[in-house]
């Protein structure tokens, strides 16, 4: 991970790794999981992720898994996926083909 030197690069960094965790995850579960339930399922995930980083920050817990920047990262990719179901793209927009450089 390079060190950016200005803010907006460093968010611009951020920003990448939400997306990157946005397609792979999207490639394993498809739409399926979140037109299901919708922004109410979404407000869900994230209360789920919030509650176990507050335990884990309150109790100062180092987790064995998903690690505290995965989480998140996590409610992150949620926060987008929730502005594009609020604004209908979630639904009928198709991801790009998988290329190479997506491995």
């Amino acid at each position: 991970m390079k060190n950016p030197k200005y803010l907006d690069e460093a968010f611009e960094l951020v920003c990448e790794e939400l997306k990157q965790m946005f397609i792979k995850k999207h490639r394993d579960y498809g739409k399926g999981n979140i037109l299901d339930n919708g922004e109410l399922g979404i407000a869900f995930r994230v209360s789920d992720k919030l509650n176990r980083l507050k335990h884990l920050l309150a109790n100062n817990i180092i987790p064995e898994n998903e690690s505290i920047e995965e989480t998140w990262i996590d409610i992150g990719v949620y926060s987008v996926i929730a502005v594009l179901l609020k604004r209908s793209w979630f639904k009928k927009l198709e991801m790009k083909e998988k290329t190479t450089s997506d491995k």
